[in-house]
């Protein structure tokens, strides 16, 4: 088993979250709300306003997202959902537990754990420059609608 943090549209209640939930991908449990222990910077790019977190460490804010235990056929299937390596890299990640679904043995809130997190480092240049989040939502205060990757062909004609 391995652990996930997502902060974007994969969390509870974002477009994506659906594939977590789905066991035809595989097994995702949720075990915390987390923050990450370095700062990030978390921002919305491209036309179909997808959350980035871009591998710039030091940089942006200290990013809140979940953290899921994963089997190895989700962990294949999100590496393939991210467009690994082309538009993400899976690195590791220190976090900071935020609070527990269930009370487990190995973490507590405001422990520090490691996990897997999807960020990138092929991203253009004026992305460092764009305003940067501390929680994603696809319904917050940016006003920038997250396009599903079903409607994306769609939204690319218009």
């Amino acid at each position: 088993m391995h652990r996930v943090f997502v902060y974007g549209s994969l969390k509870r209640g974002q477009p994506n979250y659906p594939h977590m939930t789905d066991s035809n991908n595989g097994k995702a449990e949720f075990l915390a709300t987390a923050v990450t222990v370095q700062k990030y910077p978390l921002v919305i790019a491209t036309k179909y306003n997808i959350p980035f977190l871009l591998n710039l460490p030091g940089q942006g804010n200290r990013v809140h997202g979940e953290i899921y235990e994963v089997d190895e056929k989700m962990l294949e299937f999100l590496d393939q959902f991210e467009n690994i390596p082309t538009m993400y890299q899976r690195t590791v990640v220190e976090l900071e537990i935020k609070e527990l679904a269930h009370k487990e043995e190995k973490l507590s809130p405001g422990s520090i754990t490691e996990a897997f997190v999807y960020s990138t480092t092929t991203y253009q240049p004026e992305w460092p420059s764009l305003p940067t989040y501390e929680n994603y939502d696809s319904n917050g205060d940016h006003g920038l609608k997250f396009v599903l990757r079903e409607d994306r062909n769609w939204a690319s004609v218009q």
